[in-house]
């Protein structure tokens, strides 16, 4: 019984990432800054803006007083860290000559929710936040396993968004 190989995922345009990755390399020192508005809605909905693109919406579920409209901001969070880090992989593959045809990113994380945004218990040694993320990669493509193990760690390694997780990143919330 012969089996069919599983379809390749759509690659990026490989010249162009070539190119976008030397010019990193001749400016190594640049920065941007990207930009997003909150909005709120009603209740917990808030509408986020981000480019010139429709509304990203983030609410909250039943149990935390929001209408399970869209994505908490937790999970929100995770979304965004398993985009980055599949981003990275797909890039680093297509860099490779490494023709994925799966990659799918299951994430979870522990968050104590008892502060319930600092209006629960506020005990002063409160962990507010994620205690503990884990991420499992399912990739598959036309590399030997440690090839596509090393992608993910490399991925895991260069991800901005799993760095800024890891990282203290100072935060300044003031008034408008």
């Amino acid at each position: 019984m012969s089996q069919t190989p599983a379809p390749v995922l759509e690659p990026i345009d490989r010249d162009r990432l070539v190119a976008l990755a030397e010019k990193g390399k001749a400016n190594p020192g640049a920065v941007r800054t990207l930009k997003v508005r909150t909005v709120l809605e009603k209740k917990f909905r808030h509408l986020n803006y981000v480019r010139d693109l429709p509304p990203h919406v983030i609410d909250e579920p039943p149990g935390l007083l929001g209408d399970d409209t869209a994505p908490n901001p937790s999970e929100a969070v995770l979304a965004a860290l398993g985009s980055c880090i599949s981003v990275g992989i797909h890039a680093n593959a297509v860099l490779n000559r490494i023709h994925l045809t799966r990659l799918e990113l299951e994430l979870e994380a522990d968050i104590n929710i008892t502060a319930v945004w600092g209006t629960g218990d506020l005990s002063e040694d409160k962990l507010v936040g994620f205690s503990a993320i884990r991420v499992r990669a399912r990739v598959e493509g036309d590399a030997p396993r440690e090839r596509l193990d090393a992608l993910i760690a490399h991925a895991d390694r260069w991800s901005p968004v799993a760095n800024t997780l890891r990282l203290p990143v100072p935060i300044s919330v003031k008034p408008a």
